[in-house]
């Protein structure tokens, strides 16, 4: 695989981020809705250790909820991105 069809993946990867982001559904997924369903939602909600850079899927700061939510999509997207090539990269040495 050359660079052309990884930037090329990217690019896509990023459309889709950002055109299809903004339509994520806004209800709670399966295991959330079970939870909350059967009453013990509470226990799970503890103070995490790490603060999320992006909570609830919106990048803080903006007052566009759609368009916080493709940001945050965009960025990611990148992050993942950035993990998963640094760590092929760093395989492909060894």
């Amino acid at each position: 695989m050359n660079k052309k069809d990884i930037l090329i993946g990217l690019g896509l990867a990023l459309l889709v981020a950002l055109v299809l982001s903004p339509f994520a559904s806004s209800k709670p997924d399966g295991l959330e809705r079970v939870a909350e369903d059967t009453g013990f939602l509470e226990k799970g909600e503890v103070q995490p250790i790490l603060p999320s850079p992006i909570p609830d899927y919106t990048f803080p700061g903006s007052h566009n909820e759609k368009v916080a939510t493709a940001v945050a999509g965009i960025a990611g997207t990148l992050v993942v991105f950035g993990l998963g090539y640094g760590l092929a990269r760093l395989l492909k040495k060894s």
